[in-house]
């Protein structure tokens, strides 16, 4: 069975820039055991490599410029190395050892699968929401962050100019699921049939070339998202949008803009599925994709939204 994304590996044109970003957005740097490159890593163990954009041991890239050049997958057993070995030796860069399987996916992306790495870590101490007929917080604040420290990664998403093909490949041959589905537009995505909205997200856009649109990550509540990106304006990287919420996945956000070459996501909770879910598909359009946002940030001096000048 597949766990996870627990390894990502990116090729970056301005190492210290991006050592810096991957630092504010509040992953733990760690001994590389991979010499010339930086590393990084989530709560749970999920680690986050730099590369020089041109070092030759990365994959080729599917996009010019800074960008994710590889994605490794957690299985759960030898066994699922073994049944995976078998699905993938047709795909385009086979290559299989005693402890990972690699080939590419149908948009070009290298994709690796190993031994899961990841660990249980203590439940978050989070106090709960209070609400109608459902109180969780007896006598106690919700807290406050002053930046945000991910648990783990949560998605990748990716623009493909073939979204059938490469949403087959991830259904037949990996047995990934379909949460949701925008027609001819989007796929919604997760790696076992019991477990939070989408590990991977396939978005096609008329005229848009394979590439990268984001990485998120999981962080433990809303008031976690909002410490994240009032530090990240803080610390003067920029807002794509955020915060807001998803009615797709019922998802809290932040994105902030990322010079990996990509937006990089806080977010929280997220719809938990199972094999009993029925997938809806709508027809791809605004207010499917935020129910609400702010453009820009907060300003974390005004507290109030940030405008242009």
């Amino acid at each position: 069975m597949i766990t996870g994304i627990e390894e990502l590996k990116f090729g970056v044109e301005d190492r210290e820039q991006a050592n810096q970003f991957l630092h504010d957005f509040g992953l733990t740097k760690m001994p590389s055991d991979l010499e010339g490159t930086d590393l990084y890593h989530t709560q749970n163990g999920c680690k986050i490599y730099l590369f020089d954009l041109a070092d030759v041991r990365l994959p080729e890239a599917i996009e010019a410029g800074s960008t994710l050049r590889e994605v490794t997958w957690g299985v759960e057993h030898d066994q699922d190395l073994a049944a995976l070995k078998e699905k993938l030796s047709a795909e385009p860069k086979f290559n299989a050892t005693n402890t990972q399987v690699k080939c590419l996916d149908p948009n070009g992306m290298t994709i690796v699968f190993k031994e899961t790495i990841t660990k249980a870590i203590p439940q978050a101490k989070t106090e709960g929401i209070n609400q109608f007929g459902n109180i969780q917080r007896v006598n106690a604040a919700s807290p406050v962050y002053e930046k945000a420290e991910p648990v783990g990664i949560g998605h990748v998403v990716f623009f493909t100019p073939d979204l059938k093909t490469t949403q087959a490949f991830y259904i037949e041959k990996l047995g990934f699921h379909l949460s949701d589905a925008y027609t001819n537009r989007g796929a919604f995505l997760r790696c076992r049939g019991e477990g939070f909205h989408h590990d991977l997200f396939l978005l096609s856009i008329p005229n848009k070339p394979a590439g990268l649109n984001h990485v998120a990550f999981v962080v433990r509540d809303i008031h976690e998202v909002i410490g994240g990106g009032l530090h990240m304006n803080r610390q003067a990287w920029s807002t794509f949008i955020g915060p807001g919420r998803h009615p797709i996945s019922s998802a809290y956000f932040w994105y902030v803009n990322s010079p990996l070459g990509s937006a990089f996501e806080y977010y929280t909770n997220d719809d938990y599925l199972t094999e009993a879910w029925q997938p809806r598909e709508e027809e791809h359009r605004l207010e499917l994709f935020t129910e609400w946002a702010i453009e820009g940030g907060i300003d974390p001096q005004t507290r109030r939204q940030v405008k242009p000048a």
